[in-house]
Parts: C-alpha cells; structure tokens; sequence
C-alpha cells in the first residue's frame, strides 16, 4: 500500500514497512488494545487504506453476524422478545455478542437491517421496540474501539427493506413506507462521508424484498407490490455501480416464498437460489430461516417442524452450484435462540 505519513514510526528505529507488515498479520482478537498503544496506531488500524491493504494481501478474516433474540433472564414472561447482535467466528469456533446500542440497551430496533461495511457494522431504520414507531436511526459498530456512533438518519421511514453494502457504500431499496405503501425508492450511504444521496427509482414496488450483493452490483430480490400483499413477484432488480442505473431481470426469483431464504445465484442460469428448496439442506436444517454466504460456504439456519429447536449448519459449496456436505455447528446454550437475519462481515 502507499505510505502516508499517518504510517510513520509505528515502532521505534523498524523501518516502515517491516512495522506495517507487523501491524497488518495483528490477530483481530488484539485489535482492540492495538489500538491503545499511541496514536499512530489507532490511526492506522481504523483507517480505510488499512482495512483494503489487509484484504489484498490476505490478512482479513470473515465472520457471521446474525439479529439474534436475547435470551430472557429469570422467569418474568415477555410479551416480545428483544433482539442482538450475535457474532460467530468459524476459523475459532467462537460465538460472541455486540455490545448493545446505547441508545436501545434492551434490543435492537424490530426488523433493522444490518450490513457490513469495511469491517464495520451499521444498523438501519426497524421499529422501535416499545412504541413499535418507525424509526429512520443509523448506527455504526467500530469493532476496534468496541463502540458505536450515530449517525445521519435514513432519510425516510421505510420498514422491511433491502439492504446491501459495496466498498464503503451502503444501500438500500423498496420495503413499505408510514401507511404500508410498498416503495419503489432506493438511496445509498457513504460511511465515511456520513451522507445519503438518493437513487433512480426501481422499475416495480418491492415490500418485503431482500438484498444481495453480486460482485460489484446491489440485487433487490422479489417482494411484492402494494396491492399483492403476500404474493411475492419472480423479478428481481440489479443497481450497476458503473451504470448508475436499474436493470429489470425476469424470473429471477422462482419460488413463491419470501426471498430471506436467498442464497446467490445459481451458475449458468442467472437465477438466484432459495435454500429451502434444496432438498439436502430442508432434509437437514428443516423450515429454513436464512442463509449467509460466507466465500468458499454458506452458514443456512432454520428451526424443525412442529417448534423444534432453532439451529446453524454449514453447508459445503462445490463448482456449478452443487451442495457438499450439510454439518450442523453446535452453538452455546445462551447463543441457541432463534436469529431473524444475518449477514457476513470481513475484518
């Protein structure tokens, strides 16, 4: 990577490069007091060149983030359950969660979305969890200081919305407005910059809709329009970073079923694959939940019929979208619980 002077004396008398070669094999579990060191170091290890530097030479590591419900402590019965963020780490086996928004200490807005976002974590708009209001609230979760930042609101409330992240720029497409008007507005986010500017319009309404990051293009997945409640349509929308603009793809998606069990594109035909219609995995994991694409595998969750327990499974990826093996990862008690959606983040 290109030298700045913010990359200078990260250790005394060690020739700069040899210390960014150093500082760029930190191990993520030490990025935290890495970043206590001086000043120069937490400089460096949050900055945007840092972040890409590591990604090209092969030092970032993925991990799931999943919007899991809380465990409820004692015996006080709950009307609705509060939501976290869980995070599972696979080289290491462990599971962890994201200290709450201080803003929402008791869970997650409802039905937020989560992206990542150049290693960070940002949460959208949901449904505040005691009044049940729209709330258009953006949050960022900075793993190497371990805090969160509000930031710019979304523009306007929108509810059950695609969301979807490319290099520092996070969007979002469709879901239904105030009065459950499905919406066809898209905007996208800067999260260095902290602003929001909006996008061409989508051909069609989409509520309920679900995003999908290809390559270098933002997918908005079925949903349905105003007057179909329910009935989810085969469509599905792509937003070219190069283009600027929507293109229209027919019979994009070909179940009848809300498209959170979406889990990429199916090699040679364009279609985007549902997980619950892949008879290995609905043999294995049961009523599929959603599924996360994590490289070179995907982490699918669902729960048993008739109100089994809630589970993860890694599901093996091999060449032309065949499907290896299903093996379920065992999970600790108090990380067992049902997750709503989830997403794959790289550090």
């Amino acid at each position: 990577m290109a030298m700045s002077t913010e990359f200078t004396e990260l250790f005394p008398n060690l020739p700069e490069e040899l210390a960014l070669e150093c500082l760029t094999r930190l191990n993520y579990a030490a990025r935290r007091v890495g970043a206590l060191v001086c000043r120069r170091w937490r400089e460096l290890l949050l900055s945007r060149d840092f972040f890409y530097h590591r990604k090209r030479t092969g030092f970032t590591q993925k991990a799931a983030v999943m919007v899991q419900s809380i465990p409820v402590q004692g015996e006080i019965p709950v009307r609705f359950p509060s939501y976290g963020l869980t995070i599972y780490y696979p080289e290491s086996g462990i599971w962890d969660r994201v200290d709450p928004v201080p803003e929402y200490p008791d869970g997650l807005p409802l039905f937020c979305q989560v992206v990542s976002c150049e290693g960070k974590l940002v949460v959208m708009g949901g449904l505040d969890p005691t009044s049940w209001e729209p709330v258009r609230d953006v949050f960022v979760y900075e793993f190497t200081t371990g805090s969160w930042t509000r930031r710019r609101d979304m523009p306007s409330c929108r509810s059950f919305f695609a969301a979807g992240a490319i290099d520092g720029v996070a969007f979002v497409a469709g879901g239904h407005d105030v009065n459950k008007n499905a919406l066809s507005t898209a905007w996208k986010y800067d999260i260095r910059a902290d602003e929001w500017t909006e996008l061409p319009g989508m051909n069609e309404e989409r509520d309920e809709c679900t995003g999908i990051v290809v390559g270098s293009e933002f997918w908005v997945v079925s949903g349905y329009a105003t007057q179909a409640q329910g009935r989810f349509m085969r469509s599905a929308e792509s937003f070219g970073l190069g283009t600027g603009e929507w293109r229209l793809a027919q019979d994009a998606w070909v179940v009848t079923q809300s498209p959170t069990t979406c889990g990429g594109v199916v090699p040679g035909n364009g279609a985007f694959i549902s997980w619950a219609e892949v008879d290995p995995v609905v043999q294995a994991v049961g009523l599929v939940a959603f599924a996360v694409d994590m490289g070179g595998w995907t982490l699918v969750t669902g729960q048993e019929p008739q109100g089994g327990p809630f589970g993860f499974y890694h599901v093996e990826r091999k060449n032309e979208g065949q499907i290896g093996k299903v093996v379920k990862i065992e999970a600790p008690e108090e990380f067992s619980a049902c997750a709503r959606s989830g997403g794959c983040i790289e550090f």
